[in-house]
């Protein structure tokens, strides 16, 4: 199977601070790789430099053959909006609106509506009848199957995940990952989940350690 993510020689400073030491990556399309490290090891970084959300010093990054590391802002902007699904440690929902409107951003920002949808990922997460409910309303549990719809709602290629259990107890965490790791095989999503517990690591089809900013298998 091809790559859908190549990384080469990448690195990421912040200041003198080497977080990123030459990194290579290659992720092939459709696979659930974890990223496993402690606290300030790189992962996060790592996470979103694949995302478009930072640029690399050096080194680049190719997806489906586009090296995205070097767009210019406003297809940047476009390559996050379309074709990456993000699932957040602390859920990052909007606290002002309701889930319905929380899960139909992706579609709004794109210039499009599909309630039946939107409706359709809210049955799917188990949350009907909270469709009218400000994230506050809901369990923790809640909020990320709330995040965990919005990340998928615009069928993006990539669902990068960042500690999405790491607010929620061990039981509801365990819950979480069911339902991302069924989803990602059922929707034939690549999926990037970094995570310092071995526990949700081995979700994943294959494990990749960082330290230091370097990584190893």
């Amino acid at each position: 199977m091809e790559d859908m993510i190549k990384l080469e020689k990448v690195e990421k400073y912040y200041g003198d601070h080497k977080v990123l030491r030459g990194v290579d990556l290659a992720v092939k399309r459709g696979e659930f790789i974890s990223i496993m490290g402690s606290s300030g090891s790189g992962k996060s970084t790592l996470l979103n430099l694949i995302g478009g959300m930072d640029r690399p010093e050096k080194g680049k990054i190719v997806v489906d053959g586009e090296t995205v590391s070097s767009l210019p802002d406003e297809k940047l902007t476009l390559y996050r909006r379309t074709r990456i699904g993000f699932i957040f440690q602390f859920f990052n929902l909007l606290p002002n609106i309701t889930v319905f409107e929380n899960i139909s951003m992706p579609l709004l920002l794109q210039g499009t509506e599909n309630d039946e949808k939107v409706i359709a990922y809210i049955n799917r997460m188990g949350l009907q009848g909270k469709e009218e409910l400000a994230p506050y309303q809901l369990s923790g549990g809640e909020q990320q199957r709330v995040a965990i719809a919005r990340a998928l709602i615009h069928d993006p290629g990539i669902i990068l995940a960042d500690e999405p259990t790491g607010s929620l107890d061990s039981e509801t965490g365990g819950k979480i990952m069911d339902l991302i790791s069924g989803l990602a095989e059922e929707t034939r999503k690549t999926v990037i989940l970094v995570t310092h517990e071995s526990y949700i690591s081995e979700y994943a089809q294959r494990i990749i350690r960082i330290k230091d900013g370097i990584l190893s298998e």
